[in-house]
């Protein structure tokens, strides 16, 4: 059964200002019950402050009053449906016969699209093995050519608050490192508000910077400050109309 926070504190509380039987917060702090015995007689937890359960949402004010009429009664702990299922997990993950056969493939979406992580942090979010990884990297694996990219959330191996815990670790330590990120790996490392939100970078290159002050004309480019933009005729050095003319009658005669 689970255990409230601060059990001791929670155990002075219950002494304090319930009538509950030694037994049954004993139990419930999953301390002995010599010990709340102890607290009862100021022998143990001296100086300690009262943590109270109700106001914190451990228990509720209708379990005390179970737990006070009937001393069989064992008090149970709040239960949050949120939280369940979001302890934190101690050794190797366990993945399902019926997921294995699809960790290749989540891999192979985490080696292409976070390549910050480390073959470590990819086998513990996954449950896999650091050779798998490695010959996935290197694409040595046998069915590599069979293999797609899928998001391991997609496929039920780890959770998203668990991915993106992960990338953002992974990200602070490149930082700290010094490392230099491509612009892909930057786009994956922010949320859509913040890359839509980002500087546009400039398109025009730094080289041509200054062509604006100068004017073409005559086949030849020379500044201008007072015309910065070339008419046409200038631009193409095109004679004019009726000087064409006049050479092709000179030209005849």
């Amino acid at each position: 059964m689970a255990k409230p926070l601060m059990a001791k504190a929670t155990a002075v509380w219950l002494v304090d200002n319930t009538t509950i039987s030694f037994k049954q917060i004993a139990d419930f702090v999953g301390m002995h019950e010599l010990e709340i015995q102890g607290i009862a007689d100021g022998d143990v937890a001296t100086g300690v402050k009262g943590f109270d359960p109700v106001a914190n949402n451990q228990l509720t004010q209708e379990e005390i009053d179970s737990a006070e009429g009937n001393p069989l009664h064992k008090l149970k702990i709040k239960f949050y449906a949120a939280a369940a299922g979001e302890e934190k997990r101690r050794g190797p993950r366990y993945t399902p016969l019926s997921k294995r056969q699809d960790r290749p493939n989540s891999i192979l979406w985490l080696v292409k699209f976070h390549p910050e992580l480390s073959d470590g942090q990819i086998a513990k979010l996954v449950g896999t093995t650091k050779p798998t990884i490695q010959s996935i990297r290197e694409r040595t694996h046998w069915n590599i050519s069979n293999m797609q990219p899928i998001d391991p959330v997609a496929l039920g191996l780890c959770k998203q608050s668990e991915l993106d815990s992960i990338v953002q670790k992974a990200a602070a330590k490149k930082a700290a490192e010094g490392g230099v990120m491509s612009d892909d790996e930057r786009r994956k490392l922010v949320s859509t508000e913040q890359s839509l939100g980002m500087d546009t970078e400039p398109k025009m290159p730094s080289g041509i910077e200054g062509l604006e002050s100068f004017t073409l004309g005559g086949g030849n480019a020379r500044p201008s400050s007072t015309n910065p933009i070339a008419d046409a005729d200038s631009f193409f050095n095109l004679p004019d109309a009726d000087q064409d003319d006049d050479e092709d009658e000179d030209a005849r005669g």
